[in-house]
């Protein structure tokens, strides 16, 4: 059994934005958790990159869109913390899990409607619900929105909504729970050059320049600028930070 340690559960932790999350987590001493929905071996190299780096990390499957399978998930993480380090706790949940979906309002079946809300407001409502009585007292929650909460680009109406409910939530949360001393906290990455949503971004050239020339400082963002404010909101520097919406885009639109 190791000493007394420092835990964090991230969803979506394979690759991307929330791959970024992980390691700049391991960084600062915290071990982490994280899960993935299909990409197992992209997140067995995360998890070797972290215990490289001298920190415990393990994997586990979950797909956050279906809220049947939280409560064998939960006992399978908490069965291996407490093997692990002698205690079911965790210190910080970051709940990051998500798909795109780029569709026109008048085109969006209420299947893609379901699929979108069930991962990024469901899915976020009851697993975060589900793991409550194993965040210590404390702790920190950290909601992954996005900046298409606060402007507007034709496609998103779907995704920007279930985002923005998610904004909503932390505030109630931040409320409720501070009785625990739980801070939550909500991070809203602008555009990310990466293969979310099919790598538009990333991968088409006329996307990628529209994203700059709306952005202050001028391009596109990256996995590597969002990690380490995450980081940074589960740090002892951070504890007096509740119920904010950080939003972390470059200065997109304004």
């Amino acid at each position: 059994m190791r000493s007394k340690t420092t835990v964090a559960l991230i969803t979506g932790g394979s690759r991307g934005l929330g791959r970024d999350m992980a390691l700049r987590l391991a960084e600062k001493g915290i071990d982490v958790i994280l899960t993935y929905n299909s990409n197992k071996t992209e997140a067995d190299h995360v998890v070797a990159a972290i215990k490289a780096a001298g920190r415990q990390a393990a994997a586990f499957q979950l797909d956050t869109g279906d809220t049947a399978s939280f409560d064998a998930f939960i006992r399978q993480v908490t069965g291996y913390l407490e093997q692990e380090t002698g205690s079911p706790n965790i210190d910080f949940l970051i709940n990051n899990a998500g798909i795109g979906l780029n569709k026109p309002f008048a085109e969006t079946s209420e299947e893609a409607f379901d699929t979108i809300v069930n991962i990024h407001f469901k899915g976020v409502y009851f697993l975060t619900q589900k793991a409550l009585p194993f965040i210590n007292d404390g702790g920190r929650i950290i909601n992954i929105s996005s900046g298409l909460a606060r402007f507007s680009f034709p496609g998103n109406s779907v995704y920007a909504a279930a985002k923005g409910a998610v904004e909503v939530l932390t505030r109630y949360l931040a409320k409720e729970l501070g009785a625990r001393r739980i801070a939550v906290n909500t991070v809203a990455p602008g555009a990310i050059a990466t293969d979310f949503g099919g790598g538009r971004t990333r991968d088409n050239k006329e996307v990628n320049a529209q994203i700059a020339g709306v952005t202050a400082l001028g391009r596109a963002g990256e996995a590597e600028d969002i990690g380490g404010v995450v980081a940074f909101l589960c740090s002892p520097e951070a504890g007096w930070i509740n119920a904010q919406r950080i939003e972390v885009s470059g200065g997109m639109m304004i």
